[in-house]
């Protein structure tokens, strides 16, 4: 356990120093004021919670503080690790009931998605799962061969069609070749795209209606991989594609890259959308599954 949250706290170094450097400063042994609250919620905000969140997590405190009859500053630190802890939903069970399970990874341009798929392959053999790639990212070539790469790799079978051609017809051909040769999981990578552009999120959501027509339930998981490095624009990409295709859950990339990791909990305060895993390194083994607790002593451990 000492080994996981040293991991959690050396991705996180770049939050916790930028962002909540400033704590121990704050809530030093000073009375309780104004500029105490001032200051909280700066540094909140900067630390990318939103403002949302900042608004609910200081008004959380506010009524601690005027019901336990606090006065000190230094006294409100465990107060907001209690807080923010509270905030935060363990990951859920992955259910594989399913034979095979449909999982179509969805996200913008640059969020590290086909490199994320890889990794998920890695983990899900090692767990002793069979797997399948579909690529479906058809209209970015460097997209299908670098799905290839890594499933020469780790030895897995990546579905792929002719350069832009469908991408429906290659999710519905992935699961065909699940189904006969009775994969556990099939991971289908999608074209990046932006959450703001009405026609690619059309298609994007054309592809989700063939995937369940090849598949009685699929996709039995939606997963939205999200950059950690662009803060609170990654809630508006969130929000966008959970409207569009159900997201079910998040994969936070680049977190050892970012001083803005507080984002996750505007996208569990106001989209309700649990976060499975988080990528703390460019390693192969460096997606790890989330761990709230690991989470908060990272992000507070400056």
């Amino acid at each position: 356990m000492a080994d996981l949250f040293s991991k959690w706290r050396a991705g996180l170094s770049k939050t916790s120093k930028s962002a909540f450097g400033r704590l121990a400063t704050l809530l030093g042994a000073t009375e309780i004021n104004q500029d105490t609250w001032d200051g909280l919620e700066a540094l909140l905000v900067q630390a990318d919670l939103g403002i949302e969140t900042t608004r609910d997590v200081l008004a959380s405190l506010q009524r601690l503080v005027r019901d336990r009859g606090l006065t000190r500053a230094n006294e409100l630190r465990e107060l907001l690790r209690v807080d923010l802890r509270s905030r935060l939903m363990p990951p859920p069970v992955i259910d594989w009931t399913s034979r095979p399970s449909v999982i179509l990874v969805v996200g913008v341009n640059g969020s590290g998605k086909t490199t994320t798929i890889a990794k998920l392959g890695k983990r899900f053999c090692d767990e002793g799962k069979s797997v399948l790639f579909g690529a479906a990212d058809t209209f970015r070539a460097a997209a299908v061969d670098q799905l290839q790469v890594w499933g020469g790799r780790l030895t897995v079978e990546v579905v792929a069609g002719p350069p832009e051609s469908d991408p429906g017809a290659v999710a519905f051909n992935a699961i065909q070749s699940g189904i006969a040769h009775k994969i556990d999981l099939i991971l289908i990578d999608t074209a990046g795209r932006l959450h703001t552009r009405f026609n690619l999120m059309e298609e994007l959501k054309k592809i989700h209606r063939v995937v369940g027509k090849a598949l009685n339930g699929a996709p039995h998981a939606v997963w939205l991989v999200l950059d950690a490095t662009t803060g609170q624009n990654a809630l508006q990409q969130a929000r966008a594609f959970k409207d569009a295709v159900n997201a079910t859950a998040v994969i936070l990339t680049k977190l050892d890259s970012s001083a803005r990791g507080g984002m996750a909990f505007a996208i569990q305060h106001e989209l309700g959308l649990p976060i499975l895993f988080a990528g703390l390194g460019e390693k192969m083994e460096d997606l790890e599954p989330f761990n709230p607790d690991a989470f908060i002593d990272g992000i507070l451990s400056s």
